[in-house]
């Protein structure tokens, strides 16, 4: 009787504390037989807990936890990979420590964790001021994750030039317009060619550079704000985003057991909202199939086989080099023919003008649709395929506007910086009609066409049009640089694109709801965010290129600097200055100075990449740890399998001995 009274001690992966439990004799008979020692976590890990030590608070003692798992005290426990009744003990022990600490430790913990709770109430309250959740919701249940990618870097673009016509509006506008008045830049000469075209009554205008000669720190201030704002903006996103890339691994992908048991949402009430979580668990899985399918297939490829698609790799990647060159050569002679000045009617005149934006437009537009193709022929997975039409479109579009701004650039005009701004105005509202013309004379037509003659020859070979991810990305990464490249030449440009891009995303909506079927294969947007953001910088530094060269020639009095440029400038005020200051900046400009920054940033980027490879390590060991996790779960449930086979065939023998 006494073998029956007592109780039975559980121990876990994670901690020692006892659990007190009573059962039947059979109970007893399988959780005596020590499994735990027999788990494969606990024979991997057993020199890890030959050094773990004992901590005692009050009269009470526990072993230690494992490592990462109660690291930061001040971390919540819901976040805290533990059972309930691990995690009672760990809130006790807590509590046994805050009594054993002074007020001021004591005081300064919960002011930690008052700080922590209202960052994460901040956090909830901007995150639901984000506009368009539910549309992006919606998106992403019938087209997977990658189409909302799409739409949520719109969306960030969007709050990017907001923030940017706010800080123009305080540095920039709202000082010059204090300093001039109405008359200033009143003008009779209107016309809608004007609009169009940037120049008549618009050319004295806000809109332009020309217009602001009053107010250069202002004028110089804001604009530099912006540049290096956005860069902070895009790299702090490019970092986050490589990181979470990094920590996932290559090949890394959830469990597809907890796909299928954990993956629902059970606060679901709605029957649309329970098909969309459907649709976007069954798109994962599709996703996690066609990953093993090619892997598999990658596997089998003989020697022969590998070397004839190099060899095919390196024909089709000689005619994308021979297609890039041609692009460029057609794009020089559309602007060399877009200079000729002679009389033409103003139909005409308003073609030519916008001869080189609608060359650019075109050649934008097809290219990268014939590399999509030919990275179909290259046998890459699709996220492989997506990333490598990515890269190369986008050289093709900086490209395409490096050539543009080259010739814009060595042109010599009465007022160079105006003339700038007006090419950049011109792509920008010509990417507009062009975004228009795409969505409702060609896509909508094409399913227009579709829904009224599905039987008919021209509709099966069309076809049911898809939202091809990469091409609408480059759109917004081109748009983007033309308004970085151009906010100094034409100030009001990022509201222009604020319009214009809250435009592209209700037709881009259109397209996709009304006009698109869902993608049949189906990519992962951890690797693509991080190029998206990636391209964004690529064309930011292109805008810092463009403004540091331009930057060296006069204003030819139409600007805010007058005749001067603006090192001359820069010189003239550093020499105003104390004697001090001018010797700190002297000393900061000295290759003294850059020597010395140049021996910290490697010190400091050699300490970052030893706590990279420290982390590296972390990180596998914890992938190791869930895998001998998995290991214990499939260990016990056999044990588990087999006592319940051998208790059956025990009552099926004592039944037959009775």
């Amino acid at each position: 009787m006494a073998d029956e009274q007592r109780s039975t001690s559980f121990q876990r992966l994670s901690s020692a504390d006892s659990t007190v439990s009573t059962g039947s004799d059979d109970s007893y008979e399988y959780y005596q037989t020590d499994i735990y020692e027999q788990l494969p976590s606990t024979l991997t890990k057993r020199r890890w807990q030959q050094v773990e030590q004992t901590y005692e608070v009050g009269s009470c003692e526990y072993d230690l936890l494992p490592p990462s798992i109660d690291r930061d005290p001040h971390q919540p426990l819901n976040m805290l990979p533990l059972c309930m009744q691990e995690k009672r003990n760990l809130r006790d022990r807590r509590h046994q420590e805050r009594l054993r600490i002074g007020f001021w430790a004591s005081w300064r913990q919960s002011q930690q964790i008052a700080r922590r709770r209202l960052r994460e109430q901040v956090g909830r309250f901007f995150s639901g001021l984000l506009p368009w959740k539910h549309t992006l919701h919606k998106i992403e249940g019938r087209f997977g994750v990658g189409v909302k990618a799409y739409f949520v870097f719109l969306r960030y673009l969007i709050c990017l030039n907001l923030l940017n016509c706010a800080i123009i509006t305080g540095f920039v506008l709202v000082p010059s317009l204090y300093h001039k008045s109405w008359e200033d830049y009143k003008s009779d000469n209107k016309s809608i060619l004007h609009i169009f075209l940037g120049s008549g009554f618009l050319e004295g205008s806000p809109l332009f550079y020309g217009f602001y000669q009053k107010i250069p720190l202002f004028f110089h201030t804001g604009m530099g704000t912006i540049l290096f704002l956005s860069l902070i903006m895009i790299v702090r996103r490019m970092v986050v985003g490589y990181k979470h890339m990094w920590l996932m691994g290559k090949h890394f992908s959830l469990n597809v057991s907890y796909k299928v048991f954990y993956g629902w949402d059970f606060c679901i009430q709605d029957p649309q909202a329970a098909s969309l979580e459907h649709s976007f668990i069954r798109n994962e899985l599709k996703m996690d199939l066609e990953e093993q399918r090619f892997r598999q297939k990658v596997s089998e490829r003989s020697m022969k086989q590998w070397a004839c698609l190099y060899f095919l790799r390196g024909i089709l990647n000689f005619v994308v080099v021979v297609l890039l060159c041609g692009s460029f050569t057609l794009i020089y002679y559309a602007i060399i023919s877009a200079e000729k000045k002679e009389s033409f009617h103003w139909t005409v005149k308003l073609l030519m003008n916008y001869l080189p934006p609608i060359t650019i437009t075109v050649v934008n537009f097809l290219l990268p649709h014939v590399f999509s193709r030919i990275s179909m022929f290259e046998d890459y997975f699709l996220t492989t395929q997506l990333n490598l039409t990515l890269v190369r479109s986008i050289f093709l579009k900086l490209g395409t506007l490096a050539i543009y701004i080259i010739f814009i650039t060595i042109q010599n005009n009465t007022c160079a910086e105006n003339e700038f701004g007006k090419e950049m105005y011109k792509l920008t509202i010509f990417q507009l009609l062009a975004c228009f013309c795409n969505t409702f004379l060609i896509v909508y037509l094409k399913r227009l066409l579709a829904e009224k003659y599905p039987s008919s020859k021209l509709a099966r070979m069309i076809g049911i049009q898809e939202f091809v991810i990469p091409l609408n990305v480059l759109d917004l990464v081109y748009s983007q640089t033309v308004t970085w490249v151009g906010v100094f030449y034409c100030p009001l440009l990022p509201g222009i694109s604020t319009i214009k891009l809250l435009a592209i995303f209700y037709m881009k909506k259109f397209t996709v709801m009304r006009c698109c079927v869902p993608a049949q294969r189906l990519f992962r947007t951890s690797s693509s965010a991080v190029l998206f953001h990636f391209m964004l910088l690529l064309g930011l530094i292109m805008s810092f290129v463009t403004i540091g060269v331009n930057s060296i020639r006069s204003d030819a009095g139409c600007g805010p600097l007058g005749n001067d440029t603006m090192y001359s400038v820069m010189d003239k005020f550093v020499k105003t200055l104390p004697i001090s200051a001018q010797t700190t900046i002297s000393y900061i400009t000295s290759e003294a100075f850059i020597f010395a920054l140049i021996l910290a940033e490697i010190i400091i980027l050699t300490s970052f990449v030893s706590h990279g490879r420290a982390n590296r390590k972390t990180i596998e060991r914890l992938k190791d740890m869930l895998v001998m996790c998995s290991s214990d779960k499939r260990y016990l449930v056999k044990q588990h399998s087999t006592w319940l086979r051998q208790r059956y065939r025990s009552s099926e023998t004592e039944a037959l001995g009775k």
